[in-house]
């Protein structure tokens, strides 16, 4: 009985640092950039699009399907910034749990 109380007041704190994990990554900023700099996202760590940079000098009609192409890399880039924060916040997190390897969470 005492093992099932020390888990239960193990899975309490875990719910509370995964909520302020959450919170962190609503707060935490990244930034992704393609084109050498010519397209930049800004976004939060749980992927919230904050907002993006494009270097007047790509607007040209022919440079069109460029432009496209920059912007999704520049997501793609501050989307694994993002994830990459909070793959080391869980591993703080969970430091210590009994947690299977490769196990992820839903946030």
């Amino acid at each position: 009985m005492k093992d099932l109380m020390g888990m239960m007041k193990k899975a309490q704190e875990f719910q509370q640092r995964a909520q302020e994990m959450q919170a962190e990554a609503a707060a935490h900023v990244v930034e992704g950039t393609a084109g050498a700099g010519m397209v930049t996202v800004t976004m939060t760590a749980k992927g919230d699009l904050q907002g993006l940079k494009i270097d007047p000098s790509l607007f040209k009609p022919d440079d069109a399907e460029i432009v496209e192409d920059l912007i999704v890399a520049a997501h793609a880039d501050a989307r694994r910034k993002g994830e990459d924060f909070m793959q080391q916040k869980m591993s703080e997190m969970t430091a210590g749990l009994p947690i299977p390897p490769g196990m992820k969470f839903p946030f």
